[in-house]
């Protein structure tokens, strides 16, 4: 009575997979159905062989694994972790390596004593942990002058404000491990650093 006044319904016009996709010009192929889309790209979150599932993951896992592993002992920066990536790690590992660091015989040192410090003597104990202090008080000097020379061969190379953070505790840290036990492998001999 006071409502507007209906319209007959049109005609259904052509199926959407039937009209042109362009001026004068078809796609050659029906649209395909929302529901047979959905269904293709649902993959069921448990597969149902999950014995083989699993044992193709421990493939791709130890596929992965050996290619760090490579890349550990080759230097290849593909496929080595983020915190050895990078042109200034690698300088800084370089240089580390190339040097001489009282840190690097810290571990053997202090097992030494260790073993010593079951001696029963008491003077000879005395001693052995008087050398252990000294050791630590070298390697915390050694460090020292580590991190410096690194800041400031960094800054000469890369420039003051490209230092990235933490590449001169990398280069400390790595200056304490035992050299033929560090991963990645030095790529210099001792004293041969090409310095540009």
């Amino acid at each position: 009575m006071f409502g507007r006044k209906q319209t007959p319904p049109e005609a259904p016009g052509p199926a959407p997979e039937d009209q042109p996709a362009g001026p004068g010009v078809g796609k050659g192929r029906p649209t395909p159905k929302r529901r047979d889309q959905e269904a293709a790209r649902k993959r069921p979150l448990v597969p149902n062989d999950r014995k083989e599932a699993a044992r193709r993951s421990r493939e791709q896992e130890r596929e992965q694994r050996g290619k760090a592993r490579e890349a550990m002992l080759s230097g290849d920066e593909r496929y080595l972790p983020a915190r050895d990536r990078g042109p200034q790690r690698r300088y800084v590992r370089d240089v580390v390596d190339a040097r001489v660091s009282v840190g690097e015989f810290f571990m053997p040192m202090a097992i030494v004593v260790l073993l010593l410090g079951f001696i029963q003597e008491p003077a000879f104990r005395f001693y052995s942990q008087m050398a252990l202090y000294v050791v630590v008080l070298l390697v915390i000097a050694d460090a020292t002058i580590i991190g410096f020379t690194l800041k400031s061969r960094l800054k000469k190379k890369f420039g003051t404000g490209e230092v990235e953070r933490g590449v001169v505790f990398y280069g400390i840290m790595r200056s304490l491990q035992i050299r033929r036990l560090r991963l990645p492998k030095p790529m210099v001999k001792r004293g041969r650093l090409k310095d540009d």
